[in-house]
């Protein structure tokens, strides 16, 4: 049982109890988890990662977690709706053309109920913004789990499957991107950031650790032309890279930041850096399903031309750059009015 907590805590406030007073307003329609991603063309795509990228449309699930980890009543959040409340213990199901997803999720391992949130509403002006978060996460049942676990908050176009049941490939449990054939010029968005905090370790198996680094946001968004072999496998090359770590703190909005997307082999540019490279590592390569529906690895193999047509879009947001159980505990990353320009 410890194990598969901690597990999902890494899948992967104040601002709670503000956000419950503007409650009200009638559940939005369902569609199929799966039917629900994809759009017909890239330019409706794009209108509905602009659509809810506003971050000012909200919903909340209540869900009591399990009594033998305390019983507590939590909110998990997620940036459609009518800012209204769903007391449940059911599984995420996208509405129709919402294409983004958090990573606040609900497991259900052994038995065991447990949530996680990282990515809250927050006020501004006459509307939201969201605000990523990096904190500790901890468990206390007595004589039974004690645990602390550093948890990275996150908003990215793709989807998890939940509830998560099992501790099994923790990559896998996250879905990112949507088919996309259009070439955008940037990736558009207001920030402000608090970065730079010390990495901790906090992986639940040993006590919290400082490992003497600073860590910081990462916008990650990139373009790819995938392909399955006849054996089911995923192959992709990198067609397009708007990337990006946040590393001084912004106090203050920066309103309409532009970043743009480079296309084609980008290792050779001034603004190059090593975060920017393929993802060839199984710890933190992405996945999808094959037309088998199994979920797969994707294999990134290679740069494309920089003419190449892309059929993928992944865009993800994250307060930490550093893998699962490190991050800087502290580091907030504001994040509001999100959209592709094309």
């Amino acid at each position: 049982m410890r194990r598969a907590i901690i597990f999902f805590l890494t899948v992967v406030s104040s601002s709670v109890i503000p956000f419950l007073a503007y409650a009200q307003g009638e559940k939005p329609s369902q569609g199929a988890g799966e039917s629900a991603l994809p759009v017909s063309t890239s330019e409706e795509t794009a209108d509905a990662i602009a659509s809810y990228g506003t971050f000012d449309r909200w919903s909340v699930r209540e869900i009591k977690e399990s009594g033998i980890i305390g019983g507590n009543i939590k909110h998990l959040f997620e940036f459609y709706g009518d800012q209204e409340i769903t007391r449940t213990k059911e599984p995420f199901v996208a509405p129709d053309g919402y294409l983004w997803r958090t990573n606040n999720v609900l497991a259900v391992v052994a038995g065991v109920t447990k949530t996680n949130n990282t990515v809250y509403p927050e006020k501004r002006g006459d509307g939201f913004c969201a605000r990523l978060e990096t904190h500790i996460e901890s468990v206390r049942v007595l004589g039974m789990i004690d645990m602390d676990v550093t948890c990275q908050g996150a908003v990215f176009v793709g989807k998890i499957d939940e509830p998560i049941r099992d501790t099994k490939s923790p990559m896998a449990k996250v879905i990112y991107g949507v088919p996309f054939d259009g070439r955008p010029e940037a990736v558009i968005f207001d920030y402000k950031a608090d970065v730079g905090h010390e990495v901790i370790r906090g992986t639940g198996f040993s006590p919290m650790k400082e490992m003497g680094y600073p860590d910081y946001p990462i916008v990650y968004v990139v373009l790819q032309k995938r392909w399955e072999d006849e054996d089911g496998n995923i192959h992709a090359l990198r067609v397009g890279s708007a990337i990006r770590q946040i590393e001084e703190n912004v106090p203050e909005w920066v309103n309409g930041f532009r970043l743009d997307v480079a296309y084609g082999d980008i290792t050779s540019e001034p603004f190059y850096r090593d975060y920017m490279g393929l993802k060839n590592d199984p710890a933190t390569a992405f996945w999808c399903y094959n037309s088998k529906g199994r979920k797969v690895m994707v294999q990134e193999e290679g740069w494309a031309d920089e003419s190449a047509q892309p059929n993928y879009l992944v865009i993800n947001f994250l307060a930490s750059s550093g893998p699962a159980f490190y991050g800087g505990v502290g580091n907030v990353l504001w994040l509001d009015n999100v959209r592709l320009e094309m």
